[in-house]
This record gives structure tokens, sequence and C-alpha cells, in this order.
């Protein structure tokens, strides 16, 4: 049923729009991983970088042919889990839901609101085994900490320590009073696509996965009109400071699971009933 990896991998990386390679891994080889769920996004592409194993998948496929309320993200985190991902580094783009989140910056979460619509399925667990996985702090702070830390030797890159992203089912953007609610009822900061239910299934797989949320753009509560043209401009700009600092936040990880300062390898030992 699935393909015996070639070599054990410990880092996944997953290529959120405009991030479709990783520059710098070495002695790459590309998989097709079969999953119970079909197929991934993309062939997976496994190598070595700064001296780690690392899986490389773009989220939308190369040259993004997918929109997010179809990717297979159950395929995906289930391919990573059989490499023997234990690290995920998932890249987005979002658009921002405050003045002080400017285009051009990082956040790294800590939160998140689910506002999809229950069209992309969600969990690993649909019967026969039942799970109630906690999502109380839903990004590994461990691996959080590690990727400020990492980030904090980059003076270019401008980035924010928390927030909470709203993930709205897409493909289209909010309404004017949909910006609104996220931004003044929801009290949320970033909004995106593509975090869940990616990270829920990380959870399941009990995977340690934090994402790089890079802005865009004002959502549209702010009511500053952008041109294709700078929203492409800025995305440009964000991947190629996120290409810098994905290298020196592999060199920074931990090198056995115990080293690992959070519960998310053992998300499932008091879930499962």
């Amino acid at each position: 049923m699935l393909v015996k990896p070639p070599l054990q991998v410990e880092v996944g990386v997953i290529g959120g729009s405009g991030l479709y390679e990783l520059p710098g891994i070495e002695n790459l080889k590309e998989l097709k991983i079969y999953t119970p769920y079909g197929a991934t996004s993309d062939n997976i592409i496994v190598g070595e970088l700064k001296g780690r194993r690392v899986a490389f998948l773009a989220r939308h496929g190369r040259g993004h042919k997918i929109p997010p309320h179809r990717v297979n993200y159950r395929a995906n985190i289930w391919a990573l889990k059989t490499l023997g991902v234990k690290w995920v580094l998932a890249v987005s783009a979002v658009g921002s839901l405050r003045e002080d989140y400017r285009p051009g910056d990082f956040v790294i979460p800590d939160q998140f609101i689910d506002m999809t619509k229950g069209i992309r399925p969600h969990t690993f667990f649909e019967g026969g085994v039942v799970a109630h996985v906690s999502m109380a702090d839903p990004f590994c702070n461990h691996l959080r900490k590690i990727i400020l830390r990492a980030a904090s030797e980059f003076p270019e890159i401008r980035i924010h320590e928390r927030g909470t992203y709203v993930c709205i089912e897409g493909p289209r953007f909010s309404t004017r009073a949909e910006s609104r609610v996220w931004k003044d009822v929801f009290k949320a900061d970033i909004i995106g696509m593509t975090l869940v239910p990616e990270i829920n299934l990380a959870c399941e797989a009990q995977l340690c996965y934090a994402t790089i949320a890079m802005v865009t753009d004002y959502d549209v509560w702010a009511e500053k009109p952008v041109t294709a043209e700078e929203v492409i401009k800025t995305m440009n700009e964000n991947i190629n400071k996120v290409k810098k600092l994905i290298p020196r936040i592999v060199e920074l990880l931990p090198s056995e699971p115990d080293e690992r300062e959070c519960s998310c390898c053992k998300s499932l030992e008091t879930a499962v009933l």
C-alpha cells in the first residue's frame, strides 16, 4: 500500500503559495507515495538540508494547480508521517486583519479559528476507533520558539510572535462585512484558506506542527485597494526571505525526539476511546 522511503526523514516542509521548491536540498529523490486517501498534492522531494533529512511538498502542487478547498490534506499528512517526519514547517500566504501586521511581515500564529464549512475531510478517525484530540494549544510551542529564534538572526525579517489565524473555506475572498467580523468580533489577526484541516491532521498524526504565515496584503476591512502586481511583489520578497529562514530552522531543531519540549508527539495518549 505504501512505498518504503529511501531514507528516514526528520523534517517536513509544506510550501504554500509561491513556494514550490526548497533551494539547498542535496542528494534529491522524488517520491510518489500511495496513501489510503489518494494522491498527494505533488510528488515529495526528499534529500538533505544542513545535515538533516528533509521532505518538501508543494501544498497546491508545482505550478499552483490545486485550490485550497481541493487539497488532499489527509494524503499529504499521511505521506509525511509515512516518511518518518517528526517536525512540520508549514508555509502559508495570508492577509492581515491588523494595521500593525503589515504586508511583508511574518507571523507565527499560536491559535486559530475554523470557518471552513465541513466540505474538507477533517480527521483520520472516521469510525472503528474514536479519538477526541485536544486542540487547546494547536501549534507546537517548541517549534514556534525555534522559528522565532532563527528569525531573530535575520534583521530583514519583521516577525510577530503570536497571532490568531482565521481559516475560511475559499476559494473566494471575504466580503467587507465578513472581514470586519473576523477583525472586530473574532479579534483574529490574519486570514487564510489552508490551515484547516492540515493542522488537525498533523495533531492526530502526532507531528510537531507550526506555521510561518507571510502577510501579502491587508484584508478588505482596511479598504486599501491593492493591485495583483503589488501582491506578487510582496509575495516574491516573502518567499526569498523564507528560503533563507528554513535552513536555519532545520539547523536548530533537536536531533532526538525526547529533546522536544512539547506533547504534540503524544497527542493520542489521552485521545483514543
